[in-house]
């Protein structure tokens, strides 16, 4: 059994996994061949500092490497999906695209609940714990419904279906199962470790914390929601933690269910071929982090992805890709 506890990311016809010092990927490119690459988390700089695993510090971290490292390897699978080219996107592309996604994330979860809690609230004359109480069940009823939209399209559900391998494939191996097919289906889809249960506990403390900030103008309310959103990361990763350590005890089951319950949006159940991608970047990132595969695991055929050309490599027409099967590129 690992002595990490693995986490992961659904992508375009892929799986990303995140060890503890890299991330492997893997997706099924036009051909039906699964292509694989890893990435070293531990030669960046965030990484590398010794803060970085302190408690309340090491959500801010994930966070931040999900984001970036997540983004793009979103961005770039839809490519290798379309095209089975890795092609590499740029890094102005990257933070753009970034951009946007925050954007777009705060106006729809932040400033349209506190809008419409002030709109219905200040009128009324409600006291401030009631106005915090209802932005938190608006923000609440908006996350859940964007979750609902997004999942009547027929690529987001095979996204929520590889969703499902990722997190089929971390049972088993949180288990000490072997990474086989057969093994793998005797779990569920959703996980404890969830980023939508993570999404649901921000969003709960989320009103415990703001409803300590006193009633003030729209403006100021949104500038200190947004100031204090790191705490509120920081926090709700810690709390998912520890729910996820002790999730035997009945009543910490109890209390963390609504997180599982929301998986059913976000999870579906996939088909073989998608957890044979995810086994293929499970193990690779297991290799990468040195660990052992679990005994009788299946090792699905697959093809280390070319690296992205450089700009003169593109001139000259040459890529070069000397890592030998199996092993993870230096």
């Amino acid at each position: 059994m690992a002595r990490y506890s693995y986490g992961g990311q659904a992508l375009i016809e892929g799986v990303m996994m995140r060890g503890r010092n890299a991330i492997a990927v893997a997706v099924r490119n036009p051909e039906g061949e699964i292509v694989w690459e890893t990435e070293r988390l531990d030669q960046s700089a965030v990484h590398r500092h010794r803060a970085a695993g302190w408690p309340f510090v090491r959500g801010l971290v994930v966070l931040y490497e999900q984001l970036v490292i997540g983004t793009r390897w979103l961005t770039r699978s839809a490519a290798i999906a379309a095209s089975g080219q890795g092609v590499e996107i740029g890094g102005g592309m990257i933070a753009l695209t970034l951009v946007i996604s925050l954007v777009f994330g705060i106006a729809l979860f932040f400033v349209l609940p506190l809008f419409l809690a002030q709109l219905v609230s200040r009128p009324a004359g409600q006291a401030t714990l009631a106005q915090h109480l209802l932005e938190g069940a608006i923000r609440l009823a908006v996350f859940v419904g964007y979750l609902l939209l997004i999942s009547r399209s027929g690529e987001i559900q095979r996204v929520f279906e590889y969703h499902g391998a990722e997190h089929m494939s971390i049972h088993a191996l949180d288990h000490g199962d072997p990474l086989t097919i057969e093994a793998i289906r005797k779990y569920p889809t959703a996980h404890e470790r969830c980023g939508t249960e993570f999404l649901l506990v921000v969003v709960v403390i989320s009103i415990f914390v703001f409803s300590l900030v006193g009633g003030q103008s729209l403006l100021v309310a949104l500038v200190a929601r947004l100031a204090l959103i790191p705490f509120i990361v920081a926090v709700s990763y810690e709390v998912l933690r520890w729910g996820a350590r002790h999730r035997a005890n009945r009543l910490v089951r109890w209390i963390y269910e609504p997180g599982i319950w929301l998986q059913k949006i976000t999870t579906r159940q996939p088909d073989d071929s998608m957890i044979e991608v995810a086994v293929v970047s499970l193990e690779e990132a297991l290799r990468a982090d040195g660990e052992p595969l679990p005994a009788g695991s299946m090792e699905p055929t697959r093809r280390m992805l070319a690296p992205a050309a450089t700009p003169d490599e593109r001139e000259s027409g040459r890529i070069e890709n000397d890592a030998p099967e199996g092993e993870a590129a230096p």
